[in-house]
């Protein structure tokens, strides 16, 4: 008989005489009730046994993480918080779970506790709904660019070009590690290597991207990045999802359109296709909110939050004008920020960009024109600025609770500008051949922005670690499972 997910019984219209559920027991009380989750919804479905008929051997089995299979009549509940309930006729045992052993008991866990566990912690509610939403949230990513005619590009993991200029990257090697080949110099030989060049792992998708945005008009890329930083904060990954949309005749404010656009979008959907695990995570923030200082506790809870991004319109506020604001701000002038702002090029900090959104503007706020040298090389001259002070055409959506969420540019289509540029900070033109060649061959304005994947499961989901939103976390010491 074909089982029926716990989803589809609980949504129900009407009883129904025989059903198969299979899942596994999250608890079993007075030998009768069992709770059973198949994962399809963040509600379990209660089993009751006959246990007056059920061998004591096949009851003394039922425990917490066990895999069960039960047939029975889908009737209307007699107790409360569930519409349904299954009397079982049949039951089985799947595969056995040791109570003594199995980490996952019905009781609160840390948070630490679980990732040392994060190959069952997904059995918990919490990251059952946690991943539920990932997916969801991931689709609304391909729903919204496709709905919009993007092409879909898969766009290498292993390149030659570092797209940040930060040199924080895992090497790509098929050399030996004794007796490694190297030059007369005395340095490796790297071409004895598996390419025949230096390679590494991708910190981006976007150079390549670029290159099929001049000929199609508009992609997204969506796939792993890897940095190899050497930092342990709650908001850093060794490897992590981009979406990296790049659009042809684009300029800085259809950009900024573009990504204000799909956030609101895609909160939207999972909002309307998760509204239980979203209010079962609203819940669970409220909960753990509880324990912290007043000071440091979120001003919206999280339904309210993810309202209100969609409710309003991100305020545009210019990279000088900010610093301005930040300068004359009582936190500021009371030193209470950790990095005091005293100067115009300084490079904004989470503290800083949390409060302009959430204690001065107290809406989303989109920051453009940067000073030229805290950001990419590839990204767009303004034109007509003061020696000293260059800007450029760089865009950075800042969320409440978590700072930047987006960042992204008008590139630069100007050849001798890109060059010029590239020769400054000593960007080698050989490696970037191919890119320099969209400049050289029908150039035209575009532009495009990177959103971390995981930033925005942990704003959708209320988490405050970015380590909760991946299913298997890569960090500094770590890559266990």
């Amino acid at each position: 008989m074909k089982h029926t997910k716990v989803k589809d019984l609980l949504n129900s219209t009407t009883i129904l005489q025989e059903v198969n559920a299979k899942g596994w027991v999250r608890t079993f009380r007075n030998n009768q009730f069992i709770a059973l989750n198949d994962g399809s919804t963040i509600n379990n479905i209660q089993c009751v046994v006959d246990f007056e008929n059920t061998p004591d051997e096949t009851l003394k089995r039922i425990t917490t993480g066990a895999a069960v299979s039960v047939i029975g009549s889908l009737v209307e509940s007699q107790g409360a918080g569930q519409k349904y309930e299954i009397q079982v006729k049949q039951l089985e045992i799947l595969g056995d779970s040791d109570a003594e052993k199995f980490p996952m008991q019905p009781k609160k866990h840390s948070l630490e506790f679980l990732r040392e566990n994060a190959h069952l912690r997904v059995r918990t509610n919490a990251f059952g709904a946690i991943m539920r939403v990932r997916s969801v949230l991931a689709h609304a990513v391909h729903t919204y660019f496709q709905e919009k005619g993007f092409v879909y590009v898969n766009t290498p993991i292993i390149t030659g070009s570092d797209a940040e200029g930060a040199g924080e990257m895992f090497k790509v090697t098929a050399l030996p590690f004794d007796n490694t080949p190297r030059t007369e110099e005395g340095k490796v030989d790297y071409k004895k290597d598996f390419f025949g060049k230096e390679t590494n792992l991708t910190v981006s998708g976007q150079l390549e991207g670029e290159t099929f945005a001049m000929a199609l008009g508009q992609i997204y890329t969506f796939g792993p990045t890897f940095r190899a930083e050497n930092s342990n904060t709650s908001r850093h990954l060794a490897e992590f999802w981009m979406i990296e949309p790049e659009v042809a005749f684009n300029d800085l404010e259809d950009n900024m359109d573009l990504a204000e656009d799909f956030i609101q979008f895609v909160i939207k959907y999972v909002m309307d296709k998760c509204p239980e695990d979203l209010k079962f995570l609203e819940g669970r923030l409220l909960e753990e909110e509880k324990s912290k200082p007043q000071a440091e506790r979120s001003e919206m809870a999280l339904l309210e939050k993810l309202n209100f991004v969609l409710e309003n319109n991100f305020k545009r506020v210019s990279y000088t004008e900010a610093i301005d604001i930040l300068r004359n701000s009582t936190p500021n002038k009371k030193k209470k920020f950790q990095y005091i702002i005293n100067e115009w090029g300084a490079d904004l900090q989470s503290e800083h960009e949390r409060y302009l959104v959430e204690k001065h503007f107290k809406c989303p706020v989109i920051l453009f024109d940067y000073p030229a040298n805290i950001k990419a090389f590839y990204m767009r001259l303004n034109d007509n600025t003061e020696p000293g002070k260059e800007t450029v055409r760089a865009m950075d959506i800042l969320f409440p609770g978590i700072g930047e969420i987006v960042g992204g540019s008008q590139r630069e289509e100007r050849y001798d500008v890109l060059v010029e540029k590239m020769k400054t900070l000593g960007i080698d033109e050989e490696e970037l051949w191919w890119y320099l060649d969209t400049r050289r061959f029908g150039s035209a304005v575009h532009s495009g922005f990177g959103l971390g994947f995981e930033r925005l499961v942990l704003f959708v989901t209320g988490m405050t670690n970015i380590r909760d939103v991946i299913p298997f976390p890569r960090t500094p010491m770590n890559a266990e499972f």
